[in-house]
C-alpha cells in the first residue's frame, strides 16, 4: 500500500490510490526516529506544510541543444566522483559506489554528462534518470567544481544530460531545487527550465 525510504532526516514516501493515510501516518510515527520530522511525499495526517523553505519543480521541454558535455563511462568514473565530492560538502561518493550504482537494477536508466575545461580538467557533471518513452525524466544530481563556477560548465552538463534523456525518448525533464538556492534556479533557467509549481515538505509536530 505504501513505500518509503529515509534520505537522511527526510522521509520520501508514496502510497497506492485509496490507501488509508491515517493508518500510514500512525505507522510512520512508530517507525520514525527523533529528528526525522519531514516528508516530501504524502499529505500526512497530523503533519503540516512547511512554511519556511518551498521547493521549485522545474521542467525542460526537449529541443535541439549545443553542449560541451561528454557521456560518462568507466574511464571517466574517477572524474565523475571527484566532481560529486567537490560540489557537495560531506559527500562520501566513491568509484566503487559509482560502479555499484551502474550495476544496480536502475543503472540502465541513468545518463551522465561530464564537462571539462579546455585544459581537460573535470568542471561539471549531471545525472539524469530515464522513466520510459514519453515520460518525464528526472535530473539529479547536478554539480560544478568550486574552482570552475561561473563559466557555463554547469549549464552544459545540464543540457548534456537533458539531451541524452530526450534521445532515449523522454517527453520532458524535471528538476527540483530549493527556491532559496538562487544559483541553482538561475542555472536551470539558463538551460531553458521553467517553473511548474512550488512544493512544500510536510513536517510533524516536535516531540515533547
Amino acid at each position: 500500500m505504501a513505500v518509503g525510504f529515509l534520505d537522511g532526516p527526510v522521509l520520501r514516501v508514496t502510497a497506492a490510490p485509496g490507501a488509508d493515510l491515517g493508518a500510514l501516518a500512525a505507522d510512520a510515527g512508530e517507525l520514525l526516529t527523533p529528528g526525522t520530522d519531514r516528508s516530501d511525499g504524502l499529505p500526512v495526517p497530523g503533519w503540516e506544510l512547511d512554511q519556511e523553505e518551498p521547493w521549485l519543480v522545474m521542467s525542460w521541454t526537449p529541443r535541439p541543444v549545443s553542449s560541451r558535455a561528454e557521456p560518462v563511462g568507466e574511464a571517466g568514473a574517477a572524474d565523475r566522483v571527484l566532481l560529486q565530492r567537490s560540489a557537495f560538502v560531506g559527500s562520501t561518493f566513491t568509484v566503487e559506489r559509482w560502479r555499484a550504482m551502474k550495476r544496480s537494477p536502475a543503472g540502465g536508466l541513468a545518463v551522465e554528462a561530464l564537462v571539462r575545461t579546455p585544459a581537460g580538467e573535470p568542471a561539471a557533471a549531471a545525472t539524469g534518470w530515464f522513466a520510459g518513452v514519453g515520460r518525464c525524466g528526472l535530473l539529479e544530481p547536478v554539480g560544478t567544481h568550486p574552482d570552475h563556477r561561473g563559466h557555463g560548465y554547469g549549464r552544459d552538463a545540464v543540457l548534456g544530460a537533458c539531451a541524452a534523456l530526450a534521445h532515449r525518448g523522454a517527453g520532458a525533464v524535471s528538476v527540483v531545487t530549493p527556491s532559496t538556492n538562487d544559483a541553482a534556479v538561475a542555472l536551470y533557467r539558463s538551460a531553458g527550465f521553467t517553473v511548474v509549481r512550488e512544493n512544500r515538505d510536510w513536517v510533524r509536530a516536535r516531540r515533547a
